[in-house]
C-alpha cells in the first residue's frame, strides 16, 4: 500500500489546497473551484471540509459538487465573518488549506429505486447540490426527483444558471419561490411551504432532504408529514454551530450528539425529541 503523504497522517493538519477558479453567484456568495495538490477529495454528498487561510483561521464549509467528480471539488462560500471574507478577496492559483471531508454524508444507499423530494432553503442549496448533481448522474437508480428551491429574493438565488438549466432537465422537476418579489420576478412567491400545494407526492414511494434555515425545518416537517411521508423517511442536514470538525471543540454538541461526526445529516426519527435539534 502506498504511504500517505506526511500531512494526512494527522486529521488536524490541513493539507496544501489551490483555488482554480472562482463565479461570483450572489452579492454574498461566491463558488470556488479546488484541488487539493496531493490526492482527490473523496467525499459523499452533503459532507464538508474545514478551510483555513494562514494567519486568518478555519471555518467549515459544506462541499457542493458532486462525488463523482474526483479531481477538483466546489465551495460555495458566503460572506459572514473573517475566514470567509478574506477567502472572497482571494483569486485563482492563491493556496488554501483543507482538512476533511468530514461528516457522515448522505446515505445514497437509502433513497435507491424511490421517489427523491429536494427541498431547499436558501444557501442550503449549497450543501444539497452535491447530492442533486449526484442523483441526476445517476438517473436511472430514481423513479422521481423533485426540487423545492425557495429564496428570500430573486437576486439571492444561488446557481442562477443550474437552476435555468434544471428548469429545462427532464430528468427533474424543480419549483422555485421567493419571500420578496422584486427586480421583473414573475415566479411562485410565498415561504417555501407554499410550494407543496404544486405537487403529488406518493408517500409510500418517496424520501425526502431538507437543508435549509433552522426556521424552515419545523414548517418543513409538518408539510412532510402531512403528506403521509415516514419518519425514518425524512433526512435532513443539521450543519448549525459546527467548528473543529472531529468532535473536540465540543461546540456543535446537541444533547450529547457531536452534530460533526454523527451528522451533519441525520434521520428525522433519530432527532425530532432531541432538544435544540429543530
Amino acid at each position: 500500500m502506498e504511504a500517505l503523504p506526511a500531512a494526512r497522517k494527522s486529521l488536524f493538519v490541513p493539507e496544501p489546497a489551490r483555488i482554480l477558479r472562482k463565479e461570483k453567484l450572489t452579492a454574498k456568495e461566491t463558488l470556488f473551484e479546488v484541488a487539493i495538490d496531493k490526492r482527490s477529495l473523496g467525499h459523499k454528498p452533503c459532507q464538508f471540509v474545514e478551510v483555513s487561510i494562514a494567519g486568518i483561521g478555519e471555518a467549515p464549509i459544506s462541499v457542493s459538487s458532486s462525488p463523482t467528480s474526483s479531481a477538483t471539488f466546489d465551495l460555495c462560500v458566503r460572506q459572514v465573518g473573517s475566514l470567509t471574507r478574506a477567502m472572497h478577496a482571494l483569486e485563482p492559483g492563491a493556496q488554501i488549506g483543507i482538512r476533511g471531508p468530514f461528516g457522515n454524508g448522505f446515505p445514497v444507499e437509502k433513497i435507491a429505486d424511490k421517489e427523491v423530494l429536494f427541498v431547499c432553503g436558501g444557501l442550503g442549496l449549497a450543501p444539497l447540490r452535491s447530492l442533486i448533481l449526484y442523483c441526476l448522474e445517476n438517473r436511472g437508480s430514481y423513479r422521481r426527483l423533485v426540487t423545492l428551491y425557495g429564496a428570500k429574493r430573486p437576486a439571492e438565488r444561488l446557481y442562477e444558471k443550474e437552476l435555468l438549466a434544471w428548469r429545462k432537465d427532464a430528468r427533474m422537476e424543480l419549483h422555485e419561490t421567493v419571500d420578496i418579489a422584486e427586480n421583473g420576478w414573475t415566479g411562485h412567491v410565498g415561504v417555501i411551504t407554499t410550494l407543496f400545494d404544486r405537487i403529488e407526492v406518493d408517500p409510500l414511494e418517496t424520501v425526502a432532504v431538507v437543508v435549509g434555515p433552522p426556521v424552515m425545518y419545523k414548517f418543513v416537517v409538518l408539510e412532510l408529514l402531512k403528506r403521509g411521508i415516514m419518519e425514518s423517511r425524512i433526512f435532513m442536514s443539521l450543519e448549525r454551530r459546527m467548528r473543529c470538525g472531529l468532535g473536540k471543540c465540543g461546540h456543535c454538541q446537541m444533547n450529547g450528539i457531536y452534530v460533526c461526526q454523527e451528522g451533519p445529516v441525520f434521520c428525522y426519527s433519530e432527532v425530532k425529541k432531541v432538544r435544540e435539534a429543530l
